[in-house]
């Protein structure tokens, strides 16, 4: 299945692995290949993960209080947010197309 991140999303992964790395070398690299396995989870089984609202799902990280924020849609998935689970909530709803 196609999957592609909004703009924001790509630095919310980016922010969150160098954030990790720079607190211990190594670091980095377990949160993002925990993402990957996500991802990789998400796109076997888009509709497994329970919605948060308006469509949109989130799916947890192991060893990290992350989540990853998608909405399924016709041709593939978006990747909304990867998203601390304590840090403004509510913050990747102005990521959510108005049509």
């Amino acid at each position: 299945m196609r999957f592609w991140f909004h703009p924001a999303a790509e630095g919310d992964l980016a922010g969150a692995t160098d954030y990790y790395e720079a607190c211990e070398p190594g670091l980095g690299e377990d949160f993002f290949v925990e993402f990957q396995v996500t991802l990789t989870n998400v796109l076997a089984y888009p509709r497994a993960w329970p919605t948060k609202e308006a469509n949109v799902r989130q799916c947890l990280l192991h060893r990290f209080p992350y989540g990853v924020l998608y909405g399924v849609e016709p041709d593939g998935i978006e990747i909304l947010a990867i998203m601390h689970l304590h840090r403004r909530p509510g913050a990747w709803k102005s990521r959510l197309r108005t049509e």
